[in-house]
């Protein structure tokens, strides 16, 4: 059931993600050269986050493909990690575009240039109805992947992007000041920033095998702890596979009183599936004072003593 809801998912975030980037790259060839006629660094920033729209949606849908390949004996988990490789490559593109246009916002406070603000109105409005259908097509796959969110931040960013560049434009229409133009991109690229560096970190403590945002190790721990017929736990790691894919394994100390008939395996995969999650879990049961031994195959529970006979 689990994995049939994965590859729905994926193939639904695939299809998203596809028609995005036909709107987004058939746009932005206009932007930009709407960016070089009107002399615009605002529809420029908005030029240069639609790029890496492109380049964000092309390399998402490329991991989800990837990702669907099935396990081998050499990576035996799989090409889900690959999505989570995608998001931190888009993370890091965002943010190197956001500091090349307060790079170039600084060059324009010091010298100004003259804008075309009516072509900036139009470009961007064509920009925002672009933006606000991809946005429209992404969002339902946003929550449940790492690789859909980076390339919605990417849209969502440029989306406001068009907002401030039609904005802009009126203000220079009405007023003639030109120095609106750098403000706008400098205000876009540190909106974008903040963002930008939480889909990273996000990434990266996937990529580290981190303890995945939501979970409390202590409380699995106890949770653990607290099943029937668990004595002591030890040896307890939690990471994440890819977004939505949580693994766990542990050794756990049984108690005397059971059989080996009586293992707690599925009791505890189907408690923490419940309630953190963990979808796959892998639990080495063992004898008390084993010293990190196994339980052996013939090894039974020992006769109750209930007393000398009367």
């Amino acid at each position: 059931m689990g994995q049939g809801h994965d590859h729905a998912g994926g193939n639904a975030n695939a299809t998203a993600l596809g028609k995005a980037l036909a709107l987004t790259g058939g746009f932005l060839l206009a932007e930009v050269a709407g960016a070089l006629v009107f002399n615009s660094l605002a529809l420029l920033s908005d030029a240069a986050h639609m790029l890496t729209d492109a380049a964000a949606l092309a390399v998402a849908l490329m991991a989800i493909r990837i990702g669907r390949r099935p396990a081998d004996r050499r990576r035996s988990w799989g090409y889900h990690r690959f999505e989570i490789l995608a998001a931190a490559f888009n993370a890091s593109l965002l943010f190197l575009v956001a500091m090349y246009i307060l790079y170039e916002a600084w060059g324009r406070f010091r010298t100004p240039a003259e804008v075309s603000s009516v072509g900036m109105l139009l470009v961007a409005a064509v920009g925002l109805a672009v933006n606000w259908i991809s946005m429209r097509l992404l969002a339902g796959g946003s929550e449940g992947s790492l690789n859909v969110k980076g390339a919605y931040l990417e849209v969502w960013s440029d989306f406001l992007g068009s907002v401030a560049v039609i904005v802009g434009a009126a203000i220079i229409w009405a007023t003639g000041w030109t120095w609106v133009d750098p403000v706008l991109g400098v205000a876009i690229a540190l909106w974008v920033l903040p963002r930008t560096w939480t889909l990273l970190s996000e990434a990266i403590d996937v990529l580290l095998e981190s303890v995945p945002r939501g979970i409390d190790l202590d409380a699995v721990d106890t949770a653990i702890r607290e099943t029937p017929g668990v004595r002591d736990v030890h040896d307890l790691h939690v990471w994440a596979l890819t977004s939505g894919k949580v693994a766990l394994s542990s050794h756990v100390v049984v108690d005397p009183s059971l059989t080996r008939e009586d293992y707690l395996e599925d009791a505890l995969a189907t408690m923490l599936a419940a309630r953190f999650g963990i979808t796959h879990a892998t639990v080495q049961a063992e004898a008390p004072g084993a010293h990190g031994g196994v339980l052996p195959e013939d090894w039974h529970a020992p006769p109750t003593d209930t007393g000398p006979e009367r």
